[in-house]
């Protein structure tokens, strides 16, 4: 071991150095990625909205009808 470490100083890198080196991790990892076809993503995306627009309309009714009762709750 040499003195700096017994002393608990370590040697960072250079900032250049860890830009770089995380730059390099980046792109090797974003080779691994399986991206989706155009057809898939068109899907993906037409699911999404679709559930979204489905998921609204149904919290929709859910508070006109919570509205109702309240309100004919309150006034009765």
């Amino acid at each position: 071991m040499s003195a700096e470490i017994k002393a608990g100083k370590v040697a960072k890198p250079k900032k250049k150095g860890r830009i770089i080196k995380f730059i390099k991790e980046v792109r090797s990892e974003l080779k691994k990625v399986i991206w989706p076809t155009r057809k898939q993503l068109v899907n993906y995306t037409i699911s999404v909205l679709l559930i979204s627009l489905m998921m609204g309309a149904l919290i929709w009714i859910a508070d006109a009808i919570l509205l109702k009762v309240i309100q004919n709750t309150l006034t009765s």
